[in-house]
């Protein structure tokens, strides 16, 4: 009988856990986030989750203009103590610096967007929004399951009070002007590109 390997946790520093450790970190499971200075382990994906990203995400590429770029699942490094990996991004072209890069800068970033999973459900309508905001990423969008279909929360920030404002809510057909045109068919969700 084979013994079942051990597992081992990672044992905060005293100084707690800090952006740059995502990168050092050895065994860290992937998309592994920090979330003021608590590594955040993430749950397998559901297939509604893996779809709507792909469907945003394709979405994104055929409509940004030639200085945006869209990114999927790599992290933001917000502060010290804060580095959330949305599930999709549109950040400055020039943004990428390297084939190895792990991270953007809040200013990096034009449109964070988030698919709400049971597992992410708190930290996804209240906690990476707050943050967001707070480190000035201008657009954000939150993405919920409605009987199979992705719904489209999109909301701006206000600059007055570094919080984001709603700007609607988009079933069907996402149609929006900023941060540029775009238009995706929210119902050819299950259908291959």
């Amino acid at each position: 009988m084979t013994a079942e390997p051990q597992l081992t946790w990672p044992v905060p520093p005293e100084r707690g856990w800090i952006a740059d450790d995502l990168d050092r970190l050895p065994g860290l499971p992937p998309h592994t986030e920090l979330i003021d200075g608590n590594l955040v382990f993430m749950s397998p994906q559901t297939a509604f989750h893996d779809r709507a990203m792909l469907l945003l995400q394709l979405g994104l590429f055929r409509t940004a203009p030639p200085e945006l770029d869209v990114r999927r699942e790599m992290t933001v490094t917000l502060g010290p103590r804060n580095r959330p990996e949305p599930d999709l991004l549109v950040i400055h072209a020039d943004a990428l610096t390297s084939d190895t890069q792990t991270t953007f800068q809040p200013a990096d970033v034009v449109l964070a967007v988030e698919v709400v999973s049971p597992d992410s459900e708190a930290r996804d309508l209240d906690v990476k929004p707050r943050k967001y905001a707070g480190a000035g990423i201008p657009h954000f969008w939150r993405v919920e399951n409605e009987e199979g279909y992705p719904v489209v929360h999109v909301f701006e920030l206000e600059r007055a009070t570094d919080s984001y404002v709603a700007m609607g809510i988009f079933r069907e057909k996402l149609s929006l002007s900023v941060p540029f045109e775009i238009e995706i068919d929210l119902t050819g969700m299950n259908r291959r590109p």
